[in-house]
């Protein structure tokens, strides 16, 4: 499984072996407006698919970061503590939020690809 997946809720997810990276999308970003704060959950965590996995603070509003799989927390972006705009500046890249060890990998299937994301947000617009 390559690439990355998104759910409706604008998160994404890639996949390296067991591990998913997870972030926000572009979109997200852009609705969310400059972020300020970012609350993450503590390795060895364990989510279940749609759990609120982060506390994302910006000047607009507070949202949340839901898992889009079952997993456990390996990793949690700690620069995102001292450099919360990260998130805005490079939402797909240095502006992840957590990694996770994949629970169920079976559902990775019922996630968007690139395309069918674009066609998503194309409809909101």
């Amino acid at each position: 499984m390559s690439g990355r997946k998104y759910t409706d809720e604008h998160e994404w997810i890639e996949i390296d072996g067991e591990v998913g990276t997870i972030g926000i999308s572009n979109y997200a970003q852009e609705q969310l407006g400059d972020i300020v704060f970012v609350d993450l959950p503590e390795p060895g965590r364990a989510l279940a698919q749609g759990d609120e996995a982060a506390v994302i603070e910006s000047v607009k509003a507070a949202s949340e970061l839901y898992a889009p799989v079952d997993g456990e927390v390996v990793s949690s972006n700690e620069k995102l503590g001292e450099e919360p705009g990260l998130v805005n500046s490079d939402p797909t890249g240095n502006g992840w939020f957590i990694k996770v060890k994949l629970g169920d990998p079976s559902q990775l299937d019922g996630l968007m690809d690139e395309d069918a994301y674009q066609q998503f947000i194309s409809n909101l617009e």
